[in-house]
This record gives structure tokens, sequence and C-alpha cells, in this order.
């Protein structure tokens, strides 16, 4: 469900004539292959170098060659530091900037045939036993020349990590041993089902704090109990966070290690050296906590009031009260950073239809950043002298790495790793905004056809966003400018649940999970069509996740589209809430359980299957097998409803563990089937 989605299509151009400039070529499903991802820029603490993950895509081995490069911020020249190295994540500077930290798969790692399977392994997955999978580590290297050297060894690999204030230690998270470990090799694996997804097959055991020498040596264990520092979510762990003086580490404290309970974290504390453990904050979906280096004021992320239908905001905590300093901005924070000093905070999120960001004081209002139309897609990385990065996106640029010099200052690219789209032939992009359903001011992302002519009518395809607590920015898409290519107008709109437009707009979707938003989604159709360039014969809507959803839903209860593609669809909620690891994580959309009788009833309601009856649109289904997101009977169970109402209906599924595919060939594979679909059934 909560998922995003962006790339693909095909297109041909007429060769020029002889002696004419050569037009641009079109965007191609080729191209998609040659899309270069960064992520995890870290800037060092003195601003002059950013270290990022540059991942480049193999169709040949399938894979995605990855590396670290360290980039001049002054310059813009990069050097690569790593090579051959799988598993890439959270590149981290020491504090004094002579040092780079980060996670990468051990590569000295044997398989260990008696070893208990990790969850998530390929042997926890396939049911084989063992332990054939290798597990990130932390390692660490000096910027002044040599190897990186691994600092820890946790059996169960590292899952996040943080310097101390000194540079002498790393804290991490890692998962502990299963208690039946011994068990297990002898063949008796049973487990006890609780808050898990269908497709577990082990206990999910509890992560757990340790630090270790920063050189290397022995590890000591911080933290132990039932209670967890991680869950088996597909989301990244928070990051331990140590209190400027050293003494303390913080952490998200998690009921347990399964995702379903996980909105009752509280963030908490333990002595460096050793100690109880003591609450810092007992709010209830309290998370990802951050000390100010120069103050020592701890700040973390919350939904607003604690109601999970709001977005999340990030709040300050004061002697015998915490405030909420982005109440004002009203809109979803996904992540902030102190700044220099301690008196201020940047903070991400989206604004409209773009992805911003704001210096917020600890007093006073805040700043929206002048971004100069770069969609910020990464956490950004404050240096201690002030200067910003981050990975970013235009409508026409795949990820870039930017910098702010200044919080006043235009962002300033120093990659070119995506230039070739500057030779492709575009779709053009911009921004529509619609008065909805219940008074709302609502937007969404329109692409026109490239070649587009005024006064012409085109077939159109929506395009609808994961999540539902996500939305619809003029970042790069290729899935978009596939479309575009072939000639079709693009419409990604946002609806109510979206994070873009403040609490009252997300929080419109509790109790009202498809009817809403799918009266959203039609008058921002209705608002495209009145500048006349929509042919209504020919409209197409497709998604993944719960733009999946909203595509069944929209073509249970309206008979206008002419083709339907619908990726991990969630088609019944009670079923999903039942299998998928969400479990009673999905209630605050509905007040209850549905096993609850005051509850039941509305669950049916709001899942499509319940009206699949009413579906005409020839429709494509996708998704992978493994997905514990949303899993994949949810499109089983529409497939055969519509198959057996004689709807034309084909399905593909990926052998795959993840909610999408993740590897360049199922990828490909996956937006070749979602065009050609489409196009074959408007043009």
């Amino acid at each position: 469900m909560r998922w995003t989605l962006g790339i693909l299509a095909v297109g041909l151009l007429a060769n020029a004539a002889p002696g004419a400039p050569a037009s641009p070529s079109p965007f191609m499903l080729d191209d998609v292959a040659t899309i270069v991802s960064l992520h995890g820029a870290a800037i060092s603490p003195d601003g002059k170098e950013v270290a990022v993950i540059v991942s480049v895509p193999d169709l040949k081995t399938n894979k995605a060659a990855q590396r670290i490069d360290i980039v001049d911020v002054a310059s813009g020249a990069s050097r690569s530091v790593t090579s051959k190295r799988t598993g890439l994540s959270a590149p981290s500077w020491s504090p004094d900037g002579r040092r780079l930290a980060f996670l990468a798969d051990d590569a000295t790692a044997k398989p260990d045939a008696d070893a208990a399977p990790r969850p998530g392994s390929k042997s926890w997955r396939d049911g084989s036993g063992g332990s054939d999978d290798r597990k990130p580590q932390v390692f660490v290297m000096s910027l002044r020349g040599g190897d990186p050297e691994r600092v820890t060894d946790a059996g169960n690999g590292v899952d996040a990590f943080a310097w101390s204030p000194d540079g002498e230690q790393i804290a991490y998270l890692t998962a502990d041993e299963a208690e039946n470990a011994k068990a297990i090799r002898e063949h008796n694996d049973v487990f006890e089902v609780t808050d898990n997804h269908f497709l577990t097959r082990a206990a999910q055991a509890p992560t757990h704090l340790w630090v270790v020498p920063a050189s290397g040596g022995t590890a000591t264990r911080l933290t132990s109990g039932k209670f967890s520092l991680n869950t088996d979510a597909q989301d990244s762990a928070p990051r331990p966070a140590w209190s400027p003086d050293g003494k303390q580490v913080a952490f998200t404290r998690f009921p347990g290690p399964y995702w379903g309970p996980s909105f009752r974290s509280v963030i908490a504390s333990v002595p460096a050296a050793g100690g109880a453990v003591s609450t810092l904050v007992g709010a209830e979906t309290s998370r990802g906590a951050e000390f100010a280096n120069a103050s020592g004021a701890l700040a973390y992320l919350r939904p607003r009031g604690g109601d999970r239908n709001n977005g999340d905001t990030v709040y300050l905590q004061l002697p015998g009260r915490d405030v909420d300093l982005a109440r004002a901005i009203d809109r979803n924070i996904s992540s902030f950073a102190w700044l220099p000093g301690g008196r201020s905070l940047l903070l991400a999120g989206e604004d409209g239809t773009h992805r911003v960001l704001w210096e917020q004081p600890l007093e006073g209002p805040a700043v929206k950043l002048a971004t100069a139309g770069v969609e910020v897609n990464d956490s950004p990385s404050v240096s201690a002298t002030g200067v910003v990065a981050f990975v970013g996106s235009t409508s026409t640029r795949p990820d870039e790495l930017y910098v702010l010099d200044s919080l006043r200052a235009s962002p300033r690219r120093l990659t070119y790793f995506n230039a070739f789209t500057e030779e492709r032939a575009l779709g053009r992009t911009t921004s529509l905004e619609w008065r909805g359903p219940n008074g709302f001011t609502e937007d969404g992302v329109l692409t026109y056809p490239v070649g587009y002519e005024a006064g012409r009518r085109y077939p159109v395809v929506l395009v609808i966003h994961g999540g539902p607590t996500a939305s619809s920015t003029e970042h790069f898409s290729a899935l978009v400018q596939l479309f575009a290519a072939e000639g079709f107008a693009v419409f990604q709109p946002n609806y109510r649940g979206s994070n873009n437009r403040g609490d009252a707009y997300q929080h419109a979707l509790y109790r009202d999970t498809g009817d809403g938003p799918g009266r959203d989604v039609l008058a921002g159709l209705a608002a495209v069509e009145k500048l006349g360039i929509v042919d209504p014969a020919r409209v197409a809507v497709t998604g993944w996740s719960y733009g999946g959803y909203m595509t069944a839903w929209l073509t249970s209860h309206d008979r206008r589209w002419k083709a339907a593609v619908a990726g991990a669809p969630l088609t019944d909620w009670v079923m999903d809430y039942t299998l998928a690891y969400y479990q009673q994580g999905d209630e605050y959309f509905f007040g209850g359980s549905p096993w609850d009788p005051k509850y039941h009833d509305i669950w049916r309601a709001q899942s499509p299957i319940t009206h699949v009856r009413n579906v005409t649109a020839p429709t494509l289904l996708l998704g992978d097998v493994g997905d514990p997101n949303v899993p994949l009977l949810n499109a089983y169970e529409w497939y055969h409803a519509l198959r057996d109402n004689g709807v034309e209906v084909q399905f593909f599924a990926y052998p795959a563990d993840t909610h999408f595919p993740g590897d360049i060939v199922r990828t490909t594979d996956v937006y070749r089937r979602w065009v050609d679909w489409v196009v074959g059934h408007l043009k």
C-alpha cells in the first residue's frame, strides 16, 4: 500500500530531413535501464565534500553496481572511494571529518549450514534452513587512504548506526539470535503466530542496541528484552542518537519486532557505559529523536496530537511539555535535521505538488526555502557550516546531487549522472488545482504528450500514487514520460489522504478510504477535461499499491474507463488486515478491528471486492508473489472475480519477495506490460 511510483514507455521519431538539425529522440524503454539512482547524501562537517551512494543498473547481471562517491562542493569534481561492494547504505562522516562509515554486505561471510535463518534472508524465505546470505556490517575508512575496515561482527547484520560525538565509538542496532535457535538447527522450527504477516517462516527476534570502538574490537550490549528497536516493516530502522556529551544514547522503542503494534512506540535512552533504560518521551507514536549538538535539545517526529490520521510533525521537548514546532506549516514532515547553533531545524516535506524544505526556528514562523523547481527526493544533510546537501530531481531530470550554499541560496547541481534526458523529447509537466468535494482545494500533476498541439484531444492515462499518505509531485517519472512519448496526456491526481495539503485533507480519509478519494480523483479529471485536451472515449486508470486500490475502486464505481492497470492492489481490507504486516496498524483508517461488530460493515463497504461485479474495464494485474505489504491474494481474488464475470483480464506475478520488483529486469518488464496494456486498449 504505502508506496509511490514513477518510471517508463516506447515511441518512434521520424528521421530528420537531410541537413536538418537532429530532433531529440523520444524517451524509450531502454532508457529506464540507464537511469542512475542516488541516495544517502551525507555532507562533511566542514561542508566541503558530500558522500553519496551511486547505483548504476546492469541488465546483463540484473544487479545495480554500487559505489560511494565523494563530491567536492566547490567544483563538483568526484572520486569513488569504494568498489565491488554490495548492500551499500547510510554513509556517515566522523565528527572530525577524517573518516567515513557506511553499511555494506560482508563479502568475507561464509555460509553457516547450522545457523538459524535470519528473517528476510533467502533461507528464511524458501525454508531451506541455514544462513546463506551476506549480512550488512559497519565499515570505516580513512579519507586519507587505505581500505575500509569492518568494525562490527553482528551475527544478524546491522540495521542502523551512529557515531559518538568524540568519534571513538559507534552505536548500532542488530537483531538478536532466535530464542529457539538450537531447536531450529535440530529441525524443530515451529513458531507462534502473533502480529506477523502470513509469509513469515520464522519468529522475528527483537533488535537491540550495541556499541563498539570505531576502530573495531569488542562490542558491548546496551539493551535487551522483549521490546525492539526495529520492526519487520520494509522501512529503514530509526537511527540511535547520541546525547552531545556522549553519555546517553536515545532510540525509538517499539513494543516488539513486528510492525503491527509499532504505533505504540516511545523514545527511550540508555547510558552509553551501560545501565538501566529510561523513557525520554512517553507519548506513543513518537520516534526518530535527534539531539541538537549545541544545546542538547531533543526533537522527534510524531503524528500531530498522536492521531495517525494526521500528518507527522516535529515536536520539541521542553521541561514539563512538548511543543509542536511545525503546527503553523500544517504539512506532513517527512524528515528533519538540526541546523548549526541548535536554534532552528531544517524540515522536509510535501507542499502542494512539490517536495520542499523549510527553516523552522524554535521560536517564530517557518520560512520555506527557494528550491527553484528541484524536488527534494532524499533527507537533507546539514554540515556544521550550514551547507545543505540532498538528492533531488526535476520534471525533466532524474536523480542528481544538489547543495544549498546557504539557506537563502538556490540549489546548485553538483552531478550530471542523468544528463542524457536533456537529449530526449519529453512531455511538459505542470501543476493543476481544482475545487473538489467537501470544499477542499485539491491538486495534481499533468504531463502533456510529446509534440502536443493546442486544440487536439488526446487519450489520457491516470497514474495514481500509492500510500495513501504520499503525494504526486513534479519529480521526474520515467513511466509518465514513456506514456507522453506514446502520445498520451498523463494525469497524476492527489486525493484526500495525500500528505501535501495539511491535516484536514489528510485526515479526511478516516472512514472514507474509497468513495471520498474516488470523488476527488474524478473532480481532478473533470478539471483536466475543462482544458479541452481529453478524448473522453480514451481514458485509462492505473496505479500501484494504494494506487492499485484506487484503480480497483474507480473501475468498480464508474464505467468510463477503457483500460485499467492495478499493480499490487489492495482489494479486500479485511483480508489485508489479516495477512499483511500492518495487522492492527491499519485500524486507524476505520476506528477499530473489522472483527468488532461496530466496525465490520465499513471495512467491507470500503473494500473494492464488495463491488467487483460492477467492473467492465479490461484490467491488467501485476504483483510480487512474496509481497508482505499488500499480499498477492488481493490480486488473485480480483482476477478470479473479473474472469468469472466475463471481464477481459490478465494477471502476471513476479517471483520476488518485495512490494515492487527491485531488480532492473523485472522493473523494466513491469513497465513494458503496463504501457503496452494501456496503448493496446486506447490507441
